[in-house]
């Protein structure tokens, strides 16, 4: 056997009241797929940010190629050969695609030395066609990508440069099935050529149809590195993810059935994006859970903040029959929504404040008397919505951006709930959290569901929109195709409508 390109042997880091890696002995072998699973707070995270040079164990020792080293900052991880790509994006949005994926070139110049744009741009150009990314052009600015489009971005990133170990953090999330395809073909290619890639996800199905091995670990510590053999189920791994047997149909039975008429709680009329969202219009009422599907530039991506008034946009947004005066994320929240944004870091948490200023963030006047803070209060507030959602976290006054991303979007859950709105909007809500954590969500939902809250949910991921919502909004085109209920919500229907061609108010 070959030696190891990579090893981490006996690596602890701690943090006060919490051991993030508790003694993690694991190797990657050259031109293998490597995943490694478990639920969120298992320690995956942190050994990503090991391996990026972002954070330092307590101690251990990490080898490659049979050498130790010490991977102190992200240039010396890079320039061993190792690439990180997070979950949580990275890219410049006022800079180009090409500049993006050229910035590692850029950080390793000599200095005063000279750029040859034009091989810079042919390398990105490359890097992208590798992809096939025929629809994203290497002058477009990030600003304008959809989070799918990144995500497709980062990865090109990474692959334009000479990396011996890949890590992919959660690469799907935010696909489509055919660019998720496409990623597979990545992998498998990179894999032929000798590529190590280490492959977090939460997708058990695409982890066994694309690992050689997998390591799953659990409370920091590595329990198991097994081969990826027919006889290893979904079923079996999940057990060994959470610790105890684990229902997963829960995960696949309808948690959210149509309902009766309602009182409609937002209407929307003639909302328009120009270039991203056409004339759409729809109801959802009180305690309904309404689904929002499509492929990746349909527009869909856009709703979420056209609605909140995170983007400019037209047309007439009503809460509860009352007309939204202002198109802005202040206006909305005043009128009873609240939001649960799909890119966590850009968009959701406040990363450098604790987990109780997260929550009660947005409601700070309903947390003061004169001026003043009442801190009591908001840990008691804290500490309640922590319980209620089952989020991990050392203490209240941690930082939130030192918790797992599935963590991090509880705290944004709790955000929103603390605003007691009348419309909870989520944008890809499960994106990056664990099979026991998805459960956990989907519950809490149908929970606030049956208490009346009206729901909008978007999401790339067709078995949450099916099983998970009482209707569908399926988009195309910039519009919306069609519309599903009941029975009548299927993947094959929702595809189907998704890839019509279509043309304005076609529903």
């Amino acid at each position: 056997m070959s030696l190891p390109l990579l090893e981490l042997k006996d690596i602890t880091k701690a943090y006060p009241g919490v051991v993030a890696m508790d003694c993690v002995s694991v190797s990657f072998r050259p031109g293998e797929v490597h995943a490694v699973i478990g639920e969120n707070g298992a320690g995956k995270s942190t050994m990503m940010n090991v391996l990026a040079g972002e954070i330092q164990p307590n101690r251990g020792t990490i080898l490659v190629d049979g050498r130790p080293v010490t991977i102190g900052s992200a240039l010396v991880s890079q320039g061993l050969g190792i690439r990180v790509v997070f979950q949580e994006l990275s890219l410049c949005d006022n800079l180009t695609v090409g500049e993006n994926v050229l910035m590692g070139r850029f950080a390793n110049r000599r200095a005063l030395s000279l750029l040859d744009r034009r091989r810079a741009s042919e390398a990105a150009r490359e890097a992208l066609e590798r992809l096939g990314l025929t629809d994203i052009g290497i002058h477009d600015k990030v600003s304008t990508l959809t989070v799918a489009q990144k995500q497709m971005v980062e990865i090109a990133r990474a692959i334009s440069q000479d990396a011996r170990l890949l890590v992919l953090d959660e690469p799907n999330s935010a696909l489509s099935p055919n660019e998720s395809e496409r990623l597979f073909e990545i992998v498998r290619a990179l894999r032929d050529r000798g590529v190590t890639v280490l492959y977090v996800s939460h997708h058990l199905d695409e982890v066994r149809a694309l690992a050689d091995r997998i390591s799953v670990m659990r409370d920091g510590r590595l329990l198991t590195t097994i081969d990826n053999t027919p006889d290893v189920t979904s079923a079996h791994l999940v057990a060994q993810m959470v610790g105890r047997d684990v229902d997963t149909a829960d995960q696949y039975s309808r948690l959210a059935g149509p309902r009766a008429a309602a009182r409609p709680v937002l209407s929307v009329t003639d909302l328009t994006v120009p270039g991203w969202i056409d004339g759409i219009r729809f109801t959802i009422g009180a305690g309904e859970i309404v689904g929002v599907a499509g492929l990746p530039d349909s527009g869909k991506d856009l709703l979420a903040d056209a609605i909140f008034g995170m983007i400019p946009r037209s047309g007439t947004i009503e809460i509860g029959g009352i007309r939204l005066m202002g198109a802005r994320p202040a206006h909305s929240i005043a009128a009873g929504m609240a939001l649960i944004p799909a890119d966590r870091r850009a968009g959701g948490a406040l990363l450098t404040m604790s987990v109780a200023e997260n929550i009660v963030s947005s409601t700070l006047r309903r947390f003061s008397r004169g001026g003043l803070l009442q801190r009591r209060r908001i840990a008691e507030t804290a500490e309640r919505y922590v319980a209620d959602l089952q989020a991990k976290v050392s203490d209240f006054g941690q930082r939130i951006a030192t918790l797992s991303g599935g963590n991090q979007q509880k705290i944004i859950l709790a955000r929103g709930l603390v605003s007691q709105p009348k419309l909870l909007i989520l944008h890809e809500p499960t994106r990056g959290i664990d099979v026991g954590a998805k459960a956990e969500i989907y519950a809490i939902l149908k929970s606030l569901a049956a208490d009346g809250l009206a729901i909008l949910m978007v999401s790339s991921e067709l078995p949450e929109i099916v099983l998970h919502s009482g209707r569908v909004i399926v988009m195309a085109n910039q519009v919306i195709a069609g519309e599903l209920s009941g029975d009548a919500v299927t993947e094959e229907a929702v595809m189907s409508l998704a890839t019509r061609k279509v043309g304005r108010n076609a529903a």
